[in-house]
């Protein structure tokens, strides 16, 4: 994909790309935001990092780093964050948007047919090779970021001890996370000069990118701005809410999922699944908004569409609402449910970015907070390898039992369980991608087409 060099831009410029170009780029994005956040991150680091060249690594990480601290999806606020460096607040809103879009609008497809004819057998034929295929994309951000995060030695082995918490001990992500930010701040306390080295540290091979850091868009934080940005984004995050209550009582479908998942986007620290079995436990056994195959299903539709994991929230929205309609139609009453979750999912994980960053943005240049954050990024490829792993665990195999030894707790896939076509359909994907050095986009329209292909020939076997 050929690159434009933009125009040259000052210091604290709103616009140092074209926002109309910004936003083509965005959209390109979001058609391929497969495989949860590590596919995601992965995605936006081969478009804006090495192709485009929008943004340095350095400066890609420390964005990741600072997301990862945040509640909410780190991928989509990761968007968020890149698109207010290019082009201010609009790119922010544009980039964040933009990164849910398509996800909103194939999960909204997938649930009418599966309210509207009971399954979706139709649907997940297309899919079949998509799961398989992101195997290969996460294997990919793997490889790239951590041979661009991990450039000192203390980084390896925060990466390597953070992936073994995960995969072995179950310890709770954001203690992986405080723990990575401790041994950075104390490195960077101790040991200066080798924490600037790692910090610096870059592949000779790779090219600069066109817009130095100083280009970036920036804004002095100050309260008044702060108190701007909080007040509008918590009235766009609560009024909708306000609105159905208003229109169809406090007790309504509405208001419920409403106001519980308004509070489930302020505890979603990480990621998704961090966040979801709570989340099932409420829709399934108190709310009653679905059952908890229905809740699987969901789960199964929002890991093979664009977007975010946490779009399930969506499936469990227009469900819930179908069925418990009020005095509306029930296909409208689901479509509002859906979009207004979707809204109170979103709108506070936009709010976060745009009110952390300009501080984080002038702290960027302090040595102690760098470092941590450089822990954090590392941390961040042992979550990805984890994420890689459970992944693959699940996609390549039908069934995973947990399993106990001492302090040691892992799920581990059952041998006989092995589903064939994910074989065959992850090993073209890495050949495609390893091999013959297939985009993205390209590699997910073929596997998705093998799925179907594997899906045909099987309804005649």
């Amino acid at each position: 994909m050929s690159t434009t060099e933009p125009a040259p831009a000052t210091p604290g410029r709103s616009g140092v790309v074209p926002l109309r170009t910004a936003t083509k780029a965005w959209f390109l994005v979001s058609l391929q935001t497969f495989g949860g956040p590590a596919g995601q991150i992965a995605v936006m680091q081969r478009m804006l990092v090495e192709e485009r060249r929008w943004i340095g690594q350095q400066r890609f990480l420390f964005a990741l780093s600072f997301c990862t601290l945040l509640p909410g999806p780190e991928a989509q606020q990761l968007a968020t964050y890149v698109g207010w460096l290019l082009n201010g607040i609009r790119g922010a809103v544009v980039a964040g948007v933009l990164f849910v879009l398509p996800g909103v609008v194939t999960l909204m497809a997938l649930s009418a047919v599966y309210v509207g004819y009971g399954d979706t057998t139709a649907v997940e034929a297309v899919f079949l090779g998509l799961g398989p295929a992101v195997i290969a994309i996460v294997v990919q951000a793997l490889t790239r970021v951590g041979r661009r995060a991990l450039t000192a030695p203390w980084l390896t082995v925060v990466a390597v001890c953070s992936f073994a918490a995960l995969a072995f001990f179950a310890v709770p992500f954001p203690m992986v996370i405080a723990g990575a930010a401790l041994v950075g701040w104390l490195v960077g306390r101790s040991l200066p000069r080798r924490t600037a080295t790692a910090t610096v540290a870059a592949d000779p091979a790779e090219p600069e990118p066109l817009i130095s850091d100083s280009a970036l868009h920036s804004e002095p934080p100050s309260r008044g701005r702060t108190l701007l940005v909080l007040g509008v984004g918590v009235t766009l995050w609560v009024v909708p809410v306000l609105a159905f209550a208003a229109a169809f009582g406090r007790d309504s479908v509405f208001v419920q999922q409403g106001t519980f998942f308004s509070g489930a986007a302020v505890v979603t620290f990480g990621g998704a699944y961090a966040v979801l079995a709570y989340v099932a436990q409420q829709a399934v056994n108190t709310f009653h908004w679905v059952t908890g195959s229905e809740m699987v299903q969901g789960l199964a539709l929002a890991e093979t569409t664009p977007g975010p994991l946490i779009m399930v929230v969506q499936f469990v929205a227009f469900l819930g609402a179908y069925r418990d309609p009020g005095p509306l139609d029930p296909w409208v009453a689901a479509v509002l449910a859906s979009l207004l979750v979707v809204w109170v999912t979103f709108v506070p994980s936009i709010m976060f970015v745009l009110l952390g960053a300009p501080y984080v943005e002038r702290l960027r240049s302090n040595q102690s907070l760098s470092a941590a954050l450089s822990g954090i990024t590392a941390a961040v490829v042992g979550v990805i390898a984890n994420l890689a792993l459970y992944f693959a665990f699940h996609t390549v195999f039908a069934e995973t039992e947990q399993h106990t030894w001492g302090p040691v707790t892992t799920g581990l896939p059952v041998p006989g369980t092995l589903i064939w076509s994910a074989v065959v359909i992850t090993t073209l994907g890495f050949l495609l991608i390893f091999r013959f050095g297939w985009s993205v986009l390209r590699t997910l329209g073929a596997c998705a087409l093998a799925g179907v292909a594997w899906q045909v020939v099987a309804s005649f076997t």
